[in-house]
């Protein structure tokens, strides 16, 4: 029989008393279902379409045979409304049959989107959880709902709503309509900073990625809110003072406002600057047996006096960790204790050398790689199952995965292992887009018009090799490139790579012909150091001087036709800068010896070299010296003028390309040399324009020589003095790329040689 209780009252009694009445009316409905002791005698399921009435029933925690309860009744139903298949369920039951009536979610027919212009179909749908055939819930869609415009943001377009519709269809399923109004790029109209002193608004503009909305901006995001980016800036400009002897510099806030008519924002930085530190005494100590301090002191690169720098400091308890390591320690913590000296602003640092933690890695655990292979990430690792753990190991490890390019986010955690002396380190990575393609076009007063095209893949088949073909043309060179490169050769870190080439270059006003290069080569690059490095390369090629004009140098004429070239050659580079694209300080050099005439029909050893030092004259003002030169000379025979050194142009301002050296008398073929120097001295400063324009100014003065053009068949003009340049030029980081304007002014020449006043090279890739 079916179990009921009913209490009837009169409206005449207080509020308190129906409360009353309901908990009595409750509790005697529980007494009588549980006295009466019901027991299961038939489960009945109502409603069931796609769901099998079976998979119903062990869902829930009743079975025939057994004991109804209210407990049982509500588990029943909480579980079924858990699993997500169904919009509404009731569990009731009529004397001994419980009855389990069900109304199932309906299935997702198709997914649509309608309003979307900016962001295309396949990113909006790679950006769902939802797909065709899944279940359609409601939370599911409002989760992905809170996805496409959080996509949006990220797109710089904050305004942006997203509304969505239901369309029902038969046997049950349901059309997912999302209505998208994607609104106007959410622009950053001011970035204003409170607290600064020491640093400009401008200065600290030009540290962030945030940037204000203006008109040249109009090939980059920067100018949009992203919330990421901002947190990203807020690291940014922690590093920006810690590297400059802020140590305690702190970013109290930063405070994005939105506009009334919510197309734009204001952002406020709040900052903190401190006192400014420099490096104070320097001293290490050592708790390691038969371990003396003075053997780590040579190791320390920080003088007393110099400012402060954090990043540094952390350069020299990974430097110390690895150095004690070698000697054979394997369990190492190295903390630099510092001590701040307000009056004398000072920071001293002593580095603690002591026995770490005995702890093993257990284990390391890689997620979210969907296309990378595991091998990639793990060879990139300097901690490996077994090893003993250290954490600026595992601080190590995360930006050696950030910096193969292949994920967007990378995040390294240490976990408790199955043991006190145990640990697991979880590394999660968010892959992003390897391929690239890039479309360039620029100017420069050497080669006229240029245009760029390149297809790469970066991770080509998530095996971390890179694939890149690339063609450039202009209105005196074509050149097309196929490059591959295994960065892991024979699994050592070993850069092993393939290249095939075709060049053409119109040399005819400065030498009256035309050279082109057909071939291909073999390399092989490792590293000796985090500074020093090493490629050794073979080329095979046939280069051909054609189409010599009729009055040409005699020396020029008797090259006509082809030759096969058989090369090896090393490349020895050093590299300490403290930025590749805009250095301040540093030193970067490369020395590049070739043999030629290992089979082939050209025969020549030659050797090259380039330096340049950069150093900080103020905090804006960066000076510069450098030098190159060059030697070659014939394994018993002359030297082919398309192997020969050219002076001029880039590499000698105020002077045309090719424009210094030997040169034939009677037609002013320029026809190279065997023995290549010059040197430069350059001012880099800013014009008093803000930063973030990225424009700035330099003084600077060339000076080089070239000579010996072993020619015997000319009457050739050749002066082996020296040549030398002053002027003055402006750089632009402009929305086209990189511009630069030169205005130079020989000052040691000699009447055949070829000048030019102003030079100029733009570029962009996009």
């Amino acid at each position: 029989m079916t179990i009921f209780n009913r209490l009837v009252v009169k409206s005449s009694h207080s509020p308190q008393f129906f409360v009353l009445a309901l908990i009595i009316s409750l509790t005697l409905t529980h007494q009588n279902l549980a006295a009466n002791g019901l027991i299961a005698e038939e489960i009945e399921v109502k409603g069931s379409q796609r769901i099998e009435v079976e998979t119903i029933r062990s869902y829930i925690p009743i079975a025939v045979g057994q004991e109804i309860t209210n407990k049982t009744m509500d588990d029943a139903l909480k579980k079924l409304f858990s699993t997500g298949l169904f919009a509404d369920v009731i569990v009731r039951n009529e004397g001994p049959k419980v009855i389990v009536s069900v109304v199932e979610n309906p299935i997702i027919n198709r997914i649509a989107f309608e309003g979307n212009k900016r962001i295309t179909n396949e990113l909006l749908r790679d950006e769902l959880k939802l797909q065709p055939r899944v279940v359609f819930t409601r939370k599911r869609v409002q989760n992905d709902v809170q996805r496409i415009i959080d996509l949006y943001r990220r797109s710089g377009r904050f305004s942006a709503t997203v509304v969505p519709k239901v369309i029902q269809q038969s046997q049950n399923r349901v059309d997912l309509i999302f209505e998208i109004s994607e609104g106007p790029l959410t622009e950053i109209r001011r970035i204003n900073f409170v607290g600064n002193k020491r640093f400009s608004d401008s200065d600290l503009r030009s540290v962030i990625r945030t940037k204000e909305s203006a008109w040249y901006r109009f090939l980059t995001s920067e100018d949009s809110y992203d919330p990421d980016r901002l947190t990203f800036d807020r690291e940014l400009l922690r590093r920006f003072y810690l590297n400059r002897g802020f140590a305690d510099f702190r970013v109290l806030s930063a405070i994005a406002e939105l506009s009334p008519d919510r197309e734009s924002f204001f952002i406020t930085f709040t900052v903190e600057e401190g006192k400014r530190y420099k490096f104070g005494n320097i001293n290490v100590t050592a708790k390691l047996r038969d371990l003396s301090p003075n053997q780590l002191k040579s190791f320390i690169n920080v003088n007393d006096g110099d400012w402060y720098n954090a990043d540094l400091v952390e350069k020299v308890v990974l430097k110390l960790t690895e150095i004690v390591r070698e000697l054979g320690y394997g369990f190492v913590d190295v903390r630099p204790k510092v001590n701040r000296n307000n009056k004398n602003k000072k920071i001293n640092i002593t580095f603690d050398v002591r026995e770490g933690p005995r702890v093993f890695v257990e284990r390391i655990d890689i997620s979210g790689n969907v296309r990378t292979i595991d091998s990639v990430i793990r060879r990139e690792m300097p901690l490996v199952e077994g090893d003993a753990f250290n954490s600026s190991k595992m601080r190590q490890l995360q930006k050696r995965i950030r910096n193969l390019g292949f994920f967007e986010k990378v995040a390294v955690k240490k976990k408790r292992g199955t043991k006190r002396d145990k640990t697991i380190i979880d590394v999660k990575v968010s892959e992003r887009s390897t391929g690239q393609v890039t479309l360039g076009a620029g100017f420069s007063s050497t080669s006229g018009a240029l245009g760029e095209i390149g297809i790469q893949e970066k991770n080509l088949l998530g095996r971390g090799q890179n694939l890149l073909f690339k063609t450039r043309v202009g209105a005196s060179s074509t050149e097309v490139d196929i490059a591959f490169t295994e960065p892991y050769f024979l699994n050592r870190k070993l850069a092993a790579g393939v290249d095939i080439f075709k060049k053409t270059y119109d040399l005819k006003d400065e030498s009256s012909f035309e050279k082109s290069s057909l071939g291909g080569g073999l390399r092989l690059g490792y590293d000796y150091s985090d500074n020093l490095s090493q490629k050794i390369q073979y080329s095979l090629s046939q280069d051909k001087v054609t189409d010599v004009k009729a009055d040409a140098s005699l020396a020029i004429q008797e090259q006509k036709g082809s030759a096969v070239k058989s090369e090896l050659s090393q490349t020895l580079r050093f590299e300490t800068l403290d930025n590749r694209f805009s250095p301040t300080e540093g030193t970067i050099g490369r020395f590049t010896t070739s043999l030629a005439g290992l089979g082939g029909s050209v025969k020549f050893f030659r050797t090259n070299f380039r330096a340049k030092q950069y150093f900080p004259l103020h905090e804006k003002i960066t000076g510069s010296l450098g030098i190159q030169g060059g030697y070659i000379f014939g394994l018993g025979e002359d030297i082919r003028i398309v192997d020969r050194f050219f002076l001029g142009g880039s590499s000698l301002r105020g002077f045309k390309a090719s424009g210094v050296g030997p040169r034939d008398k009677a037609t002013g073929d320029s026809i190279g040399g065997k023995l290549m120097l010059a040197g430069s001295a350059q001012l880099m400063f800013p014009l008093g324009l803000p930063n973030e324009f990225g424009v700035k100014g330099r003084l600077f003065s060339d000076i080089g020589s070239l000579t010996n053009s072993e020619s015997t068949n000319a009457s050739i003009n050749e002066d082996s003095s020296l040549r030398a340049s002053v002027g003055f030029g402006i750089s632009w980081k402009s929305p086209l790329g990189p511009l630069a304007i030169d205005i130079s002014q020989p000052i040691l020449k000699k009447d055949f040689d070829k000048t030019e006043l102003i030079r100029f090279d733009i570029g962009a890739r996009f």
